[in-house]
């Protein structure tokens, strides 16, 4: 077949008419016609560049289906066969595509099969290797099944090899046993670790049980990374963590154990790279299963002396919060040495032992940057202090950690990052700090963000009036009206600079409006007079319109921002006002407009203001429901309904809105809201079993912007959950 016979129909195509995932396709002829250039760089190019638009991060487009026939007359014609068969592969195993005919790419490799099966004979093992793997892909097992097992009894290369089996049990899972039973069954020496690995694998994809004699088979094969360094499937590019990952999917006690137990011995394998992949997949345990943090605590802890494994074990033991109470011995004797591991350690020890961490940070405050981040972000009541139920307390107050504080705000050259961390330090003290009010004085000039949003919260009310007296006369122009103003007013009651401050940024800084109207709003409606008009003013175009009406091509549609913006305006417009009149037409615009899955956040945010208004806000209970069907928007709607329309809604449904939005991890946190609005006792039995089951069961709860921190985040979610069921603290 020549080149003239592969791209025969490509132009007759109306590729301009097709998408991918930058729009239109007419990209993609020149694209296909040069992965057969001669120049390899183009070539290799050309090959990069479908990746990114027909093969979009695992997504394929109607564009994908009509162009998969040419890298597979490519390939059998010999033209860089191995590249065009992995791309094959991909596009059949995309689980997400983006056409409006469901199957159509899959079915199009599928329809290749005559091109791709004969090329498992190849004389190029790394040819058989992909057209096996992208052979399997495409899931016809009626037709690949055959052609792998004939492959089977005769390949003896082992990355081939391995691909046939994994291949097999893809299509064929019922069929695992017989082949792990081949390769495992007491004949190990006959088969090569690429293939007993891929046995291994293989167990878990079929869900075959795991014995003693898997665990000692994969240790022995570990360090396991290399022996899956030439295969296609992602997913099993780190072999110990798949195998855990699995295990802990099969939500048993006896699997959960199995993991476990693998997990411990890879932590004491005597290969460093063996322990490394056991470290990592002991993150992924302690991230995704509640038990795992308990179990794996001491094993982790007993890295911390190695020094080849002590750094990475480390960043474990970091994520477990109190979990990692077995760790605090071996963290407090790194903690007491030099340099940036004693640092981390440090960090690690001030949420697993506070008390412990607190003199020894104060001992070293300039060498432990990490440590102190770690210590300001432990109270998450930020600058004002604020705390919500079951907030964790604040960092603990030693007067020589307070000394020490006050010492490094006398330096004149601390980092960014450090002055925000000992502010915020500061700040959750509160009074405790009160010491700290002239060294917070005298930094005005060098830290001025800091001090402004320190100073009102550890300053004595004896001493408030000459606070903002120095805040007065110190050079502030650089800083935001809104903060300077802010600080006085917390300081003193003062309003005036701070209105002032309000009206000038609603009028000339619409990025800042969401700050100002909320600032405006606290204020209340003693200030209304002079905050009103412009509030008003500040609304987008958009705002102003009836709801439903036509927005009109002078409208521009708001970004996120301006929703947000409208949002807290229209909060503020109700505080100040007490009348929900204004409130209701713009909260109702923004629910409608922000329909979308990147107004997440907007809608929850809207939908807490509406429920804010009470039962004055009854005529956005229509457009609330409609929110109901999206588990990202569902448990603050639901909640807003609650609040809004209390005896025109079915409560059960509400309640069962909320619970989909906790159990698919989309806004847990608003569904706990909701509980506790709600009332335990409200819950149907069937409702009160799922949220038990939330707060009991071994999975972790993922709360959304707590991806680096989902251990400690869950911990919370879990303590608030038991909490509001009334369901006693147990060890687990």
């Amino acid at each position: 077949m020549d080149l003239a016979q592969i791209f025969a129909d490509l132009d007759a195509q109306p590729w301009a008419d097709r998408e991918h995932a930058y729009g239109s396709a007419d990209d993609v002829p020149g694209r296909l016609r040069a992965l057969a250039s001669d120049d390899a760089e183009e070539a290799e190019e050309a090959l990069y560049e479908l990746y990114g638009n027909i093969v979009h991060q695992g997504s394929v487009y109607e564009a994908t289906a009509h162009a998969v026939p040419y890298p597979a007359r490519l390939a059998a014609a010999g033209i860089r066969p191995a590249d065009m068969l992995v791309l094959l592969g991909c596009v059949a195993e995309s689980e997400d595509e983006r056409s409006d005919t469901p199957g159509a790419c899959r079915a199009a490799v599928t329809a290749q099969l005559p091109l791709i099966l004969p090329l498992i004979e190849s004389a190029d093992a790394s040819v058989r290797q992909a057209a096996v793997w992208a052979a399997a892909r495409t899931g016809a097992a009626e037709q690949v099944l055959p052609v792998l097992r004939r492959c089977w009894e005769g390949e003896l290369d082992p990355l081939v090899r391995a691909e046939v089996l994994a291949g097999s049990v893809w299509l064929d899972p019922a069929g695992a046993g017989e082949l792990e039973t081949a390769v495992l069954g007491g004949g190990q020496g006959e088969e090569t670790a690429p293939v007993r690995l891929a046995a291994l694998l293989a167990c878990v994809d079929a869900d075959l049980a795991w014995t003693p004699a898997h665990h000692d088979a994969l240790i022995s094969l570990l360090p396991a990374g290399p022996l899956v360094a030439g295969r296609f499937d992602m997913e099993q590019s780190e072999p110990l963590r798949y195998v855990v990952e699995g295990l802990l999917d099969r939500d048993t006690d006896e699997a959960r154990e199995a993991a476990f137990s693998l997990v411990d011995a890879g932590l004491r394998h005597p290969d460093a790279d063996a322990r490394a992949e056991a470290v990592a997949a002991a993150e992924h345990a302690c991230d995704v299963s509640r038990a795992a943090p308990v179990r794996l605590a001491g094993p982790l802890a007993a890295l911390l002396g190695d020094p080849a494994s002590a750094s990475p074990a480390l960043s474990v033991v970091t994520r477990l919060g109190e979990y990692a109470a077995p760790a605090v011995p071996a963290l407090t004797t790194l903690a007491t040495g030099d340099g940036e591991l004693a640092d981390r350690a440090l960090a690690a020890l001030v949420t697993a032992a506070p008390d412990v961490a607190a003199p020894l940070l104060a001992a070293d405050l300039p060498a432990r940057p990490q440590a102190l981040g770690a210590a300001a972000k432990t109270h998450p009541g930020g600058w004002a202090g604020t705390v919500r139920e079951g907030d964790p307390d604040p960092f603990p107050y030693l007067p020589e950690l307070l000394d020490a504080v006050r010492a490094r705000f006398a330096d004149s050259d601390i980092a960014w990052n450090e002055s925000i961390h000992l502010g915020l330090l500061l700040a959750a003290w509160g009074q405790r700090a009160a010491a700290a009010v002239p060294d917070l004085l005298a930094a005005v000039d060098r830290y001025p963000f800091v001090v402004l949003r320190a100073l009102p919260a550890v300053c004595p009310p004896d001493e408030r009036d000459r606070a903002a007296a120095a805040l007065r006369a110190a050079d502030l122009t650089e800083q935001s009206p809104l903060d300077v103003g802010s600080a006085l007013h917390r300081l003193t009651g003062e309003s005036e600079t701070l209105v002032r401050a309000i009206v000038d940024t609603l009028v000339s800084s619409p990025r800042d409006v969401t700050e100002a109207a909320k600032l405006a709003g606290e204020l209340g409606s003693s200030q209304a007079p002079a905050l009103l008009p412009s509030l008003r003013g500040a609304l987008s175009d958009a705002a102003r319109k009836p709801p439903g009406s036509a927005t009109g091509a002078a409208v521009e549609t708001r970004n996120n921002p301006r929703l947000d913006g409208d949002t807290e305006t229209a909060r503020a417009l109700w505080l100040l006002t007490g009348s929900a009149d204004e409130a209701l037409p713009i909260i109702a615009g923004v629910l409608e407009e922000a329909d979308g899955d990147w107004t997440r956040w907007q809608n929850v945010r809207a939908a807490r203001a509406a429920g804010a208004l009470g039962e004055r806000g009854r005529p956005l209970a229509p457009l609330l429901e409609r929110k109901l069907a999206h588990r990202d928007h569902a448990a603050a709607a639901a909640l807003a309904l609650l609040a809004v329309d209390p005896a025109g809604q079915d409560h059960a449904r509400l309640a069962d809105a909320a619970l989909i939005s906790a159990e698919t991890n989309a806004d847990p946190q608003s569904a706990l809201d909701f509980l506790r609005a709600y009332g335990a006792d409200n819950l149907t039995p069937d409702q009160l079993r799922r949220w038990t089951d939330l707060a009991e069961r071994d999975a972790h709860v993922f709360i959304p912007g707590f991806s680096q921190d989902p251990v400690r985040a869950d911990a919370r979610f879990r303590k608030e959950a038991r909490a509001l069921l009334g369901t006693p603290e147990s060890a687990g």
